[in-house]
């Protein structure tokens, strides 16, 4: 008979029966559907306020780790199985007793790393039972490949657990672990593959260059002071004309004041190495010295303008600076003798006060530059003799002469709305 009129028969010879599994089946069929609502209602739930905050990188790690979590518990079941004997009940309450220990320690090492920024003792545990397991696991497989599956199957989990707090670490704290010390960019740079500074491969090149004929230049000195024979003098003078004749070759340095500067730079720091064993530094920690008080009419401000020259002064026209000032009939004196690297440094000095001032729409005097740069007046008035036909420099001059002011070096700049122009005929100063 078929089932329709099996079912027909029974309605037919059962009829309250039927009726009460009828009313059964509604209120299951109920049940069923309140359930899955509420369900869907907690699974929303838990989207919206654990899944949905967290990166999607966060979320694909759970996944994955969950996966090969799955993995290594399928091998601790066959081999509670097939190894310990575990059946029925008993093995499926006791198979997987590691994986509910890993995933403990993975638990309590996030909240150490919330709490007290490390993952603790915990961590370290997540990995010790991560590799006991892989290691079981691979103990019951049939061929190489299944013992190398189930062996990188838990290290897989605990790898992209380890990925997981170091993002999480790096959120909280903003810094990583550790800084490594041997890294590819490291290496690289330590056998010369790549470049720590941004400097461009002609710049490297030509500071070498010059390096070399630094040290050329420093051996062929010391060989000398030290009495070296005249073969390894000759040596140290054709090593050191290959290195000028090279850096004059690919440096452009007998065109270059900068590429010069840096020599004489490279020179004057090698040359007095021996200098730095009677330095004298100031003591960090040690107070500041009290400075004497003003004396009655001086300036009290610190950037005031010079003193005016006194009476006894002779100041000549404009060009007062280039020309040698004669104060009671007596010459200025002569200019201290300094090495090139003192010197180049007290030029870097003067430039850099010129530019201070310039900004501040002054020309200095050459005695302005020498009494704040240290620089010697002869020096000083070249130097003013050079950069006061820059176009900033020179505009400011013929400013205040057309305004009848005699260029004392310390007058201020005089707007105006006329084109002035330059020296050399760019354009006017800003």
């Amino acid at each position: 008979m078929p089932p329709i009129d099996q079912i027909t028969a029974f309605t037919s010879d059962q009829p309250v029966l039927t009726a009460v599994i009828c009313v059964l089946a509604l209120a299951v069929l109920a049940l069923v559907c309140f359930a899955l609502r509420a369900a869907l209602r907690a699974a929303g739930r838990f989207l919206r306020d654990h899944v949905a905050p967290r990166p999607a990188e966060d979320i694909l790690t759970i996944v994955a780790a969950s996966i090969a979590t799955g993995v290594s518990a399928q091998g601790m079941w066959r081999f509670s199985g097939d190894v310990l004997g575990f059946d029925g009940p008993l093995r499926l309450l006791l198979f997987a007793f590691i994986e509910v220990a890993v995933v403990t320690s993975a638990v309590r090492a996030r909240r150490s790393m919330r709490e007290n920024f490390s993952a603790g003792i915990d961590g370290v545990a997540v990995w010790a039972l991560t590799g006991l397991t892989a290691v079981l696991s691979s103990m019951d497989a049939r061929s190489v490949a299944e013992a190398v599956f189930r062996l990188s199957a838990p290290l897989v989990a605990a790898w992209l657990w380890e990925r997981g707090m170091a993002i999480e670490r790096h959120r909280i704290t903003g810094r990583s672990r550790i800084n490594w010390r041997m890294t590819p960019e490291r290496m690289l740079v330590r056998i010369g593959l790549a470049e720590v500074s941004d400097r461009t491969a002609s710049e490297v090149d030509a500071h070498r260059r010059l390096t070399r004929v630094a040290l050329a230049a420093k051996r062929a000195r010391a060989l000398r002071a030290a009495g070296a024979s005249d073969r390894k003098m000759r040596a140290a003078l054709a090593r050191l004309d290959r290195a000028m004749d090279q850096a004059v070759e690919h440096t452009g340095l007998a065109a270059d004041p900068a590429r010069q500067e840096a020599l004489l730079s490279q020179i004057g720091a090698l040359f007095n190495t021996s200098a730095l064993i009677d330095l004298r530094p100031p003591v960090p920690w040690a107070p500041e010295p009290q400075e004497p008080p003003a004396a009655p009419g001086a300036p009290a401000a610190q950037g005031a303008l010079p003193a005016a020259a006194p009476a006894s002064a002779v100041l000549l026209d404009d060009d007062d600076d280039e020309d040698i000032e004669i104060v009671d009939g007596t010459a200025p004196d002569p200019a201290p003798v300094v090495d090139t690297a003192q010197r180049a440094a007290l030029i870097r000095a003067a430039r850099e006060y010129w530019d201070r001032q310039i900004d501040r729409k002054f020309v200095p005097r050459a005695a302005d530059i020498a009494h704040e740069t240290g620089i010697s007046q002869a020096v000083a008035r070249e130097l003013r003799a050079l950069w006061k036909l820059e176009p900033r420099a020179h505009a400011l001059i013929e400013a205040a002469r057309e305004h009848g002011i005699i260029d004392t070096g310390t007058f201020p700049a005089v707007e105006t709305s006329e084109r002035i122009l330059t020296v050399n005929g760019s354009s006017p100063s800003a």
